[in-house]
């Protein structure tokens, strides 16, 4: 652990003080260390109420801290601080982002392309096994699947990632001292394989109910999208999609039946913009091409016969067969749906939207909105 992580505990530690102030802080002083040794004057000029100033100015929170620093060594946790290389990048541009992570696991499957599966506590089989299937199909794209090792939804999330052998990270709402619920503590173990276990709370911290909607802004903020299977009117998964809306991330809901009760969240999200998903190309097709180019597997003759940007390409030769095929049902004057494509080239969907992308990311075609595409040429 770093140097001054006591100081980054502490100031986690005083009352009143809070995340926003907290920031408000290293904004002012760039470091925890140069506001604790800072006087009550130049606290002040921070902007902070005068209670909280006088707190830190009283070196509040680092006995604490100390014993906080000792716990986690004891607990086989580290502590990453917002001033850490480790910090995930995308968790830095939500509003409130913590300022300490407890992880256990491997931080570096925290910055890695990720996709938020969340939902009901009590699914269906129905939710169960599409939860299931999608995140590991998902994973299979190299998408990390993050989600809050809840019983339902969530655990199923983990569970198919781990089944194509990929990486998911839970975010739970306690202290990292223990696993909850206890039934996933050997799903818990599982993930630790491969991903991370991470939480903002201190050691020690039940799982109460105000928690858990505080972890969902990390649960979104970490994902380049949010998926909610299953989720009734009233569930803490349409907070997480709110959250995810706010962030700028997207949405994505899959449907159900109309009859239950724990479609009512996905349904609604449809109905509010969020993309329907039924198979996994409709999660990576919404992703920029650069991060679906990193995503999708390259195709088996991709290294022997790359695509040139250049117009000449086409008379090269450097087209592959079955790029060939898809190249040559767009038109240059006329937008072609997606479907349109399926039907008229004879390949498996999964291999149409790969090929789509590499010609998409070598500069011959184009995304227009609604799955149409066009030639450049």
């Amino acid at each position: 652990m770093r140097e001054d992580i006591e100081f980054w505990v502490g100031l986690t530690q005083v009352e009143g003080l809070g995340i926003r102030g907290a920031h408000r802080l290293m904004e002012h002083f760039k470091s925890p260390q140069a506001a604790y040794m800072a006087s009550l004057t130049e606290l002040e000029g921070a902007g902070l109420p005068a209670a909280v100033c006088r707190a830190i100015f009283q070196q509040a929170g680092l006995r604490e801290a100390e014993k906080e620093v000792q716990s986690a060594k004891k607990a086989e946790c580290e502590i990453i601080t917002w001033a850490d290389d480790e910090y995930p990048p995308l968790l830095k541009q939500i509003a409130d982002p913590p300022l300490l992570l407890y992880l256990r696991g491997d931080s570096k499957a925290l910055s890695r392309h990720a996709l938020a599966m969340v939902g009901t506590r009590r699914p269906s089989p129905y939710g169960l096994q599409v939860a299931r299937r999608l995140a590991k199909d998902l994973a299979e794209r190299q998408l990390v699947i993050i989600s809050g090792l809840a019983r339902g939804i969530d655990s199923a999330a983990h569970h198919g990632a781990l089944d194509a052998q990929g990486v998911t990270v839970a975010v739970q709402g306690r202290g990292m001292d223990d696993i909850y619920p206890a039934e996933n503590r050997k799903l818990a173990d599982r993930i630790l394989k491969t991903g991370a276990i991470i939480s903002e709370f201190p050691l020690g911290t039940g799982p109460t109910p105000e928690n858990f909607p505080i972890r969902n802004r990390i649960i979104s903020g970490l994902s380049l999208g949010v998926m909610v299977v299953e989720a009734s009117e009233y569930s803490g998964s349409l907070i997480t999609a709110r959250l995810a809306t706010e962030q700028n991330r997207e949405v994505f809901a899959v449907p159900g039946n109309v009859t239950s009760p724990q479609s009512f969240g996905p349904n609604y999200l449809i109905k509010q913009g969020a993309k329907l998903v039924d198979q996994w190309g409709d999660v990576i097709e919404e992703f920029p091409p650069e991060v679906r180019g990193q995503l999708l597997p390259p195709a088996p003759d991709a290294e022997n016969q790359p695509i040139s940007a250049e117009p000449g390409a086409l008379f090269d030769q450097s087209l592959s067969g079955d790029q060939k095929q898809v190249f040559e049902v767009l038109r240059p004057d006329e937008a072609v749906f997606l479907d349109d494509i399926f039907e008229r080239v004879r390949l498996p969907q999964a291999r149409i939207l790969q090929l789509l992308l590499e010609l998409e990311m070598s500069g011959l075609i184009r995304q227009l909105p609604g799955k149409n595409f066009i030639r450049k040429l």
